[in-house]
């Protein structure tokens, strides 16, 4: 069942200590997403291939490939019982990257993930250390080659309610574009609900885009959706979806496209080469290559697929 899957592997399994300080009685939204109709095969990848990490032989999630190509940014494991913390390793081929540590400037006791960064070096990511007082866990700072500075809460973007908690993030490589990821909690490991939201810049802070559920209307449905990656050109975007299921669930990795940035995203397709568990893509700058998160046995890599 999903929350055995939680405990050890699923993503959002950091949250646990976190909703300890939630009631159980938070409250509930509406659960009016659509059924998830039947999905296609998108088939243009080949078969996937791991990526090694010099000098680091830990657990790889949430993997980032910044714009330039020059690094990957990743978190260690997203386990209630693991301090997890930002890291980085530099490019040495497509396949092969050197550890060069934590990020320097954003890690604390509490967790920090799923980090992403825009073509000007603006570092956004999750972390948890305020959320009792601010309701709020996207931050951002200035990358430098591995150490950031003025890191500060991102204005605009929280719910602001109690049991909502933004636990996925994007930026676009404009820098100007968010997609988002509000999941809500009642007392356990598992959203009842997540889904995925666009925000747009309004000023030094974000605002949420009002045609966001029109544009994302074949993307949410009641099962869960998270883990947005999006192309420089906003026009194609691939996610994770967990299905509404009456057995055990698997996460998938879709991809839909749009003509327009004006047009909803069409139905997404399942991405044939990728099986297994498996969660959190991301899209290189040419658009070419696509890495994620798979566990092998007991332990979290990333692979790619090209196209």
């Amino acid at each position: 069942m999903l929350c055995n899957l939680s405990a050890s592997a699923f993503k959002l399994a950091f949250l646990v200590a976190l909703l300890l300080a939630i009631p159980a009685c938070a409250p509930r939204q509406a659960d009016d997403g659509a059924a998830a109709p039947p999905v296609a095969e998108y088939r243009a990848f080949g078969a996937p291939q791991r990526v090694a990490i010099r000098g680091y032989d830990g657990d790889a999630m949430e993997p980032f490939i910044t714009k330039d190509g020059r690094y990957l940014l990743f978190n260690n494991r997203n386990d209630p019982r693991t301090n997890t913390n930002l890291h980085f390793a530099a490019r040495m081929d497509e396949l092969t990257f050197q550890y060069r540590g934590e990020i320097k400037g954003v890690n604390t006791p509490v967790l920090e993930g799923v980090p992403s960064l825009d073509r000007e070096g603006n570092l956004y990511f999750v972390s948890v250390r305020s959320y009792q007082e601010t309701l709020s866990t996207l931050y951002r700072g200035r990358f430098n080659d591995g150490t950031v500075t003025g890191v500060e809460l991102v204005a605009g973007v929280s719910q602001r309610k109690p049991g909502i908690v933004m636990f996925d993030a994007e930026i676009a490589a404009d820098g100007r574009t968010l997609f988002i990821v509000d999941g809500l909690f009642t007392g356990g490991p598992v959203p009842k609900t997540a889904d995925i939201m666009i925000a747009t810049r309004d000023g030094t802070g974000f605002r949420r885009l009002p045609a966001s559920a029109e544009l994302l209307r074949n993307i949410n449905t009641k099962g869960l959706e998270y883990a947005p990656a999006i192309s420089n050109d906003l026009l194609e975007l691939f996610f994770t979806r967990i299905p509404v299921s009456s057995g055990t669930p698997q996460p998938l990795i879709l991809r839909s496209t749009r003509r327009h940035i004006e047009d909803p995203f069409g139905l997404p397709e399942k991405v044939a080469a990728i099986t297994g568990f498996v969660e959190a893509p991301t899209l290189t700058h040419d658009g070419r290559a696509l890495y994620y998160h798979r566990l092998d046995g007991n332990r979290f890599a990333i692979y790619r697929v090209t196209r």
